[in-house]
């Protein structure tokens, strides 16, 4: 188990800076093919968020379970434990509402927006954490282009 840190990366630059989201809440529809996956199964995109978020300590399969078998408000509080880690790990401001509350409010804008963020700051969740690092290994990267707490390799 290693930490990691945004900091040491030596291809920072290329990411979006801390501190400001890289998409709009409001951009669903960027990707079409992620809006439609979302508006229809939501627990799919937030199990892969999940775990790159977990770097890999949960799977895709457990998130996934746990979100589909929450009660709705439970569902919003679930998503917005990783929305509030996902702003902790690059500074990102609680915008437009409270984590909670876009989730509760509109969970594909928030999942949609979470999954953007992520891949636009080198982690592609489809791929799950194993793919991951299998593919910063390939590009030739010492360490994971996103900060977490703990990782599996």
């Amino acid at each position: 188990m290693s930490s990691y840190n945004i900091q040491a990366h030596p291809k920072v630059s290329q990411y979006p800076p801390e501190g400001e989201w890289s998409t709009g809440f409001n951009d669903c529809c960027i990707d079409r093919n992620l809006c439609l996956k979302t508006c229809f199964c939501p627990m799919i995109t937030m199990g892969e968020i999940a775990e790159i978020i977990d770097g890999g300590t949960t799977t895709q399969q457990k998130a996934c379970c746990m979100y589909t078998i929450l009660p709705t408000g439970w569902k919003a509080m679930y998503a917005a434990g990783y929305r509030r880690r996902l702003r902790e790990m690059f500074k990102l401001p609680q915008e437009p509402h409270n984590d909670c509350l876009v989730h509760e409010c509109c969970c594909v804008c928030g999942l949609t927006q979470e999954y953007r963020e992520l891949k636009n700051r080198g982690a592609d969740p489809s791929l799950g954490w194993q793919g991951n690092v299998e593919k910063w290994n390939r590009e030739g990267l010492r360490e994971p282009p996103i900060p977490t707490r703990m990782a599996r390799c």
